[in-house]
């Protein structure tokens, strides 16, 4: 009896003690699953903060729109109107575009009718439209002054909010844009400065921008695409000390000389634009993609599908490739690395 009742109490403590260890059993595969789960969202998270971010906008310069009926030397600004409506349309079709910019001579001659009649096709753009003065924008002594200009452009751009002519504006987290007024306004001059106030306001900007990506947009170029005295920045250099101070990746966009370029210099990048109504009559679309440790650039020369004014445009002008450049000029891929530190050396 003695056996057979200690056989009887061992068995139902067997059944029990299995079942305690199919609990505990249970409990550790649901205490693995949120271990998992735990690191799973943890590296989601980190590959989130290091994921790249694309921005993609178009540049468009020196437009030259014109209510008239003539062209000039080199200039197809009879066909300006029907050149920035084929350039619109396709900025329209590409998808993701975040912004345009329009780097100076928006009008060629600083009448109010003329920007009245130009901003009518700006609006056609589907995304937000900004502008850097160029040396057709305004004249001396003319009533289209820089403020009245721009509180024009306000009552046709929401977009444009801006009270100076040079402004900082965030198109996305991650990026800043800086856009530079280089028009001499007290003589007449097709060569550009910008002012020490301006120096000094682009000092800061870039300082406060922490480890953003710069992108600088402006008319009379840093680095010209070909040499030309009589249109060149006369304090280019100044502006070259600025930039260099910085380690941020730097992409700065100019207009003016109506040809292409695009040259590297360690961390910053200086694109020139074809003039929109110039031989080879093109705009640029640029997608910059933002890593954690490299930024890339993909800047690329979209040309007019007017290909008979482009034909005549390419007849009125003296070696093409003056504006065009070479194909490297023209479309390529820029790496930028990134490095820690924020500043390249002190003051």
């Amino acid at each position: 009896m003695r056996y057979r009742h200690t056989h009887s109490v061992n068995k139902p403590y067997k059944r029990h003690r299995k079942r305690i260890v199919k609990k505990e059993s249970i409990m550790t595969r649901l205490k693995n699953w949120t271990i998992s789960l735990m690191l799973a969202a943890g590296m989601l998270w980190g590959l989130q903060c290091y994921s790249a971010s694309s921005l993609k906008f178009a540049q468009l310069s020196d437009v030259h729109f014109f209510t008239g009926e003539t062209n000039t030397t080199f200039k197809l600004t009879a066909e300006s109107s029907k050149l920035l409506d084929d350039a619109i349309e396709q900025i329209n079709d590409t998808p993701n575009v975040s912004f345009v910019m329009f780097t100076g001579d928006l009008i060629d001659k600083a009448f109010e009718k003329e920007l009245q009649a130009f901003l009518p096709h700006a609006e056609k753009l589907t995304m937000p439209w900004y502008f850097a003065f160029g040396n057709h924008d305004t004249m001396i002594g003319g009533y289209l002054t820089p403020l009245t200009y721009m509180n024009i452009v306000k009552q046709h751009n929401p977009n444009f909010t801006f009270d100076r002519s040079y402004y900082s504006f965030v198109p996305q987290k991650g990026y800043k844009a800086i856009v530079l007024d280089t028009i001499i306004r007290d003589r007449l001059t097709s060569n550009g400065k910008i002012s020490q106030e301006q120096l000094n306001w682009l000092d800061n900007e870039i300082k406060n921008s922490g480890d953003d990506v710069i992108l600088i947009f402006m008319h009379i170029p840093v680095v010209e695409p070909f040499p030309s005295p009589g249109h060149r920045l006369e304090n280019a250099q100044a502006v070259e000390e600025i930039l260099e101070k910085y380690k941020n990746p730097i992409a700065v966009f100019q207009g003016h000389y109506h040809g292409a370029m695009i040259e590297q210099r360690d961390n910053i990048v200086y694109v020139s634009s074809p003039a929109l109504v110039s031989y080879p009559n093109a705009f640029r679309m640029i997608t910059i993609t933002n890593t954690k440790n490299k930024v890339i650039l993909d800047i690329q020369m979209k040309e007019t599908r007017l290909k008979n004014v482009q034909k005549l445009a390419k007849l009125m002008v003296f070696g093409s490739s003056v504006y065009t450049g070479d194909e490297n000029d023209q479309n390529a891929i820029v790496t930028i690395k990134k490095e820690r530190r924020h500043f390249r050396k002190n003051k």
